[in-house]
């Protein structure tokens, strides 16, 4: 029988990462403009490309989370995205003052997210990516080998 409160907070965890990477997903669209400044100021390369691609993920991966779907797979997927995100957008080593304090905080705050999406990816289920599973919620799917 399933513990009922790790559940729960299994749960609580997962949809404040999903809301983590949801409203920025859609602010990534709605002040395109200054996403795109942001990125192009740290030197990111094809930045209008890479900001609807991260736009993309990141509203596609929170409504699979939300939905309780291939959340191991996701939560790796946002992992490596925070990775990138912290070497390319808070690079503290580059900055100085104030600016590269606030960049530090950014890059400790998103090893805090990686953390949790770690955790999650290790608690939720291998699942394999047949054609027939793939709408299949994680609670209903069989494990992958």
């Amino acid at each position: 029988m399933p513990n009922t409160s790790h559940s729960k907070l299994i749960l609580s965890g997962k949809i404040l990462l999903a809301l983590y990477f949801l409203l920025p997903g859609l602010m990534k669209f709605m002040q395109f403009e200054l996403h795109l400044g942001l990125m192009q100021r740290h030197g990111v390369p094809a930045a209008e490309l890479m900001l609807i691609l991260a736009g993309i993920a990141n509203i596609g991966g929170a409504v699979l989370l939300l939905a309780n779907r291939h959340v191991r797979l996701v939560a790796l997927g946002f992992a490596a995205y925070v990775i990138l995100v912290n070497f390319m957008l808070h690079d503290f080593w580059n900055f100085e003052g104030i600016e590269a304090k606030h960049e530090l905080q950014n890059f400790i705050k998103n090893l805090g997210i990686l953390a949790g999406l770690l955790v999650l990816a290790g608690a939720s289920k291998k699942r394999s990516l047949e054609m027939s599973s793939l709408l299949e919620s994680d609670s209903k799917a069989t494990s992958a080998s």
